[in-house]
């Protein structure tokens, strides 16, 4: 919430300097994340009065005006449609700067010389408004300095108010929290109403058909009102608030809200249907327009506000605009009313409707304040726009609110805090928060927390008050004392460590994307119907239909990421996510929930440099980086096999991870449809995707040392032809099986496809290490093994040693 300090000293006075105050209200709770200043460089505007108005001779849209200074008069050129002969505004002469730094100087506009310049609110920047100069008080006297007579300079604090303290979400809370913390008395608004208008029964009624959602509905009358602009000092505050200003009859509304936390609703009376109030419950499916022309369905949860025929407003959330306050508006009828806060959240989340007003109702208003606000309002609203108050509310309050009784117990409060507070430090904190407390039994204190308090109602919340008052920083720092578990840490816990320093080592950036995704993305990844990609978990309410239900693969949240950093023009990502997917088994059953570990690689692989190229990454990066991760990690025996029909990949590029004929994984290029959802068509991108449950078996354990080999290794290279689709993953496989235990390493070191080979070949070499533990190795046996590998791969195969 955004509030003017100059608003807040109306209430309380505040003697320190805006750093202490924000430290303060931090430290009470209500976190300033920001402030601003506001009219801080206004020291050369001063109050000019519009002696003369004359048309500019050579242009139909600008006015020459004589401007009386205070000690002088002066020529400006002028081309705001509101100047008039007598009017006061704020004026800048040559020589002086604006708020924004610029510099007046004595300028000729179309052969007229201007001195000096009227201003505009915006040109001040204290509002956004530029319909015209802005008008000062008829009051005042030329010369003056503009930041004397205005509420300048001010400071605008950016307050963060927690869910539980809609108290706070109006300036008197805010001034009620300084007041307690300083011991300074709060000033309440000022309410002077001259009712003197006929008896409020004479003109409406309220009749309140479901009192559970409406526990209580007031209203009061004003005739004869004249809607126009509202004061500057009003649309300045709002504007702050960032709240838009419309008239002076809306604007009322909404600056007793800000004011006081107690939303209101302006209703032209004589718009209402036989002139009454009706609350009820919606029909199913009832239409209703609200003010912003949106037309909205309705069901039996929807409270709505009704005159003798017809709905005129959706409670507690918006108004409609068969009610609305218009340029011809004469009678006004007021509503404050206390709605069910379930009932509000529900229907603004229903309809996506969120307001002001909502935001208020649906953590709780003030029940007991919804008289003094109407008051203030119509008080207010008189002294703007005119009017006649008529006598009396009519104040429908089926079931008055009934203060809760806490009973609160000083040294449990003294030991949950580490504290050694009296009964009586403790009874100054809560009459301070306008709580009321008397003594209870030994060392208790029975305390009952005003209307407006809606989050305190037990003994813990008062704890915390007291905490609060005390000050957090002035409570002592202990450690708690924590009895160590006789189960040791989870296996997935080590594994996630080790494979986070692994990945991070080999370039992976760690990201941690939402569990909630869209159901769409099963279509985005192409997911068959019967597939465990479509197996969702709905969440019963959820925020966004883009967050319904629980994700089944990580795909989804890495190619988001993946498309977010493309945006803002990175080159290449390489980034990876562990977490949980979750795939529905059965209605009726709570869903598997599989700790998966994915990755993503695109883009650049490696920049240009005077020792190499630019290269994009391929899948072999890719496979190289899967391969690092699951050695790195303690796994043998990792192989690849060529999969197909895998939901998000190419069919031309996946495999699937094997490890001792058990597979935990796959990795492949993602399908160029999916990179088009993510507006990544121009790239190509590789994922991988490992199921971390079987790891923990297969790794072999603690790693032992070798020691170096006692005999020579033999080396034999080894040059086939193949047909293309034999994939060399076989190979190495033959290679290895036939070569036994002198076999101690075989390596791919050469691959060609091209026009001096058949096309539907392609030649492979291999580089073949032999190596024997016990002796040195003769070239005969070798040549012997050797041999065996090519006629079994002839075999298997069909390849042959490449000729030349």
């Amino acid at each position: 919430m955004k509030v003017s300090l100059n608003w807040i000293r109306e209430y309380v006075n505040v003697e320190m300097g805006p750093d202490e105050l924000c430290h303060l209200l931090t430290m009470t709770g209500l976190e300033v994340e920001g402030m601003e200043p506001v009219g801080q460089s206004l020291e050369d505007i001063i109050v000019g009065r519009i002696v003369s108005v004359k048309p500019h001779p050579r242009s139909e849209r600008l006015t020459v005006c004589a401007v009386d200074t205070g000690q002088e008069q002066v020529d400006v050129v002028c081309g705001a449609p509101n100047v008039v002969e007598g009017a006061l505004a704020p004026l800048i002469l040559p020589g002086g700067k604006l708020p924004d730094g610029r510099l007046i100087e004595k300028t000729r506009i179309r052969e007229v010389l201007s001195t000096g310049m009227l201003l505009a609110e915006d040109e001040m920047g204290v509002t956004d408004d530029h319909a015209g100069i802005m008008i000062l008080s008829p009051d005042l006297v030329p010369g003056a300095k503009i930041s004397s007579v205005l509420c300048f300079p001010d400071w605008v604090f950016n307050i963060a108010i927690t869910p539980n303290r809609p108290d706070c979400a109006n300036v008197v809370g805010i001034a009620r929290e300084i007041a307690a913390a300083t011991g300074k008395p709060l000033k309440m608004p000022d309410i002077r109403m001259d009712e003197s208008g006929p008896s409020i029964e004479e003109l409406t009624s309220v009749t309140i058909l479901d009192p559970d959602g409406c526990p209580r509905y007031a209203a009061g009358m004003i005739q004869g009102v004249k809607p126009g602009p509202s004061p500057f000092w009003m649309r300045y505050r709002l504007y702050q608030s960032e709240v838009r200003s419309i008239s002076n009859l809306v604007d009322v509304t909404n600056y007793v809200m800000l004011e006081t936390g107690q939303p209101l609703h302006a209703f032209d009376y004589d718009r209402l249907r036989e002139n009454r109030i009706v609350v009820r419950r919606a029909e199913e499916g009832e239409v209703f327009t609200t003010l912003d022309g949106q037309s909205r369905t309705m069901c039996r949860e929807d409270l709505m506000i009704c005159d003798g025929e017809k709905a005129v407003a959706l409670a507690g959330i918006m108004g409609g605009l068969n009610s609305e306050i218009f340029a011809d508006t004469t009678n006004v009828l007021i509503e404050s009313a206390f709605f069910d806060p379930v009932t509000i959240r529900r229907g603004s989340k229903r309809l996506a409707l969120s307001t002001e007003a909502s935001y208020r109702f649906e953590r709780g208003a003030d029940i007991e304040g919804v008289g003094s606000a109407l008051r203030r309002a119509l008080s207010l609203m008189c002294r703007l726009s005119g009017g006649r108050i008529a006598k009396g509310l009519v104040d429908n309050y089926p079931r008055p609110w009934n203060p809760p009784r806490i009973h609160l117990r000083t040294d449990h409060v003294n030991r949950i805090l580490g504290t050694s507070l009296s009964r009586t430090a403790m009874k100054g904190y809560f009459e301070a928060l306008e709580m009321g407390v008397r003594d209870g039994n030994e060392d208790e204190l029975v305390v009952q927390p005003p209307s407006f308090r809606v989050d305190v109602t037990r003994e813990a919340d008062l704890t915390e008050e007291v905490a609060r008052c005390y000050g957090f920083d002035r409570i002592p720092l202990t450690v708690p004392s924590i009895r160590p578990s006789e189960e040791g840490d989870s296996p997935e816990l080590f594994l996630q460590n080790q494979i986070n320093a692994i990945m991070t080592g080999i370039g992976f950036f760690e990201i941690i994307t939402y569990s909630f995704i869209s159901p769409e993305s099963a279509d985005i990844l192409g997911a068959e119907e019967d597939s465990p990609i479509r197996s969702f978990v709905p969440l019963l309410n959820p925020l966004t239909v883009d967050q319904s239900v629980l994700r089944t693969s990580l795909i989804p949240g890495l190619m988001s990421v993946v498309k977010t950093n493309m945006v803002h023009d990175q080159k290449g990502l390489r980034l990876f996510e562990w977490g949980k997917i979750f795939v529905q088994d059965g209605e009726d059953r709570l869903p598997a929930e599989m700790i998966f570990i994915a990755g993503v690689m695109i883009g650049q692989y490696q920049e240009k440099s005077w020792y190499h190229d630019e290269r994009a990454c391929d899948y072999y990066d890719m496979k190289g980086a899967v391969e690092a991760l699951l050695k790195g990690i303690g796994l043998h025996g990792i192989h690849f096999k060529r999969e197909l029909g895998a939901p998000g990949y190419d069919n031309e590029i996946l495999a699937g991870i094997y490890c001792s004929d058990r597979r935990i994984g796959r990795l492949g290029k993602v399908a160029s449809n999916v990179m088009g959802t993510y507006d990544l068509e121009d790239k190509d991108a590789y994922v991988f995707e490992l199921d971390v449950q079987p790891i923990p078996m297969l790794c072999l354990g603690a790693r032992k040392f070798r020691p170096f080999p006692r005999f020579p290794a033999v080396f034999r290279d080894l040059s086939l032809l193949v047909e293309r689709h034999i994939e060399s993953a076989r190979l190495v496989e033959i290679i290895r099986k036939e070569g036994g235990d002198l076999l101690e390493s075989v390596q791919i070191f050469d691959l060609y496809e091209g026009e001096k080979i058949d096309p539907s070949e392609k030649a492979i070499a291999f580089r073949i290490s032999y190596r024997s533990p016990h002796e040195t190795l003769e070239g005969e046996r070798i040549n012997r093994l050797h041999g065996a590998i090519i006629e079994k791969i002839r075999k298997e195969t069909g390849g042959r040693l490449r000729e030349g």
